[in-house]
């Protein structure tokens, strides 16, 4: 696993310790340069992180991330967005259907017959669409999810 340094909170913990980056170079042994540097969103050799982590006495991952488990948690969130979405979609589908459904039955009293029945019978079709759609998008997000999760990758 490849870890990158995570320069905001290196940044927001020795502003919250109130040292300065000299002092956190002291600390952890390491140029002023060096700490600037990573400061500023630059790469980090693992050694220096391991000196930071010293300095801020914490496991090294606490002053890192891991780029493929933020890709996974966007993909996950990007995920969810989708399938809440979608079902946003299909109740607004639903509510338009129960309404013309109404107006449909109106017609065909006032007419003494079922005359929207076809249109009736097509729009109920696309209903079920929609709904099955919904379906696949879920097993498949869902299963996108499952991978993610067990450490597989996805590409999106």
């Amino acid at each position: 696993m490849s870890l990158i340094a995570d320069a905001a909170k290196i940044k927001r913990w020795r502003e919250e310790r109130h040292w300065s980056q000299e002092h956190l170079a002291d600390l952890a042994g390491l140029g002023l340069r060096t700490v600037q540097r990573i400061e500023s969103g630059e790469a980090a050799s693992p050694e220096s992180l391991r000196a930071l982590a010293a300095a801020y006495c914490v496991d090294v991952t606490a002053l890192s991330f891991d780029p493929r488990g933020r890709a996974a948690d966007a993909l996950r969130q990007k995920n969810a967005r989708a399938r809440a979405a979608l079902r946003l979609s299909l109740w607004i589908h639903l509510a338009g259907f129960a309404i013309g459904v109404a107006v449909f039955v109106g017609i065909s009293l006032g007419a003494g017959y079922f005359v929207m029945l076809w249109p009736l019978i097509w729009w109920t079709v696309g209903v079920v669409a929609h709904g099955a759609t919904l379906m696949i998008i879920e097993a498949v997000t869902r299963y996108q999810d499952r991978l993610i999760m067990a450490g597989g990758h996805v590409d999106a």
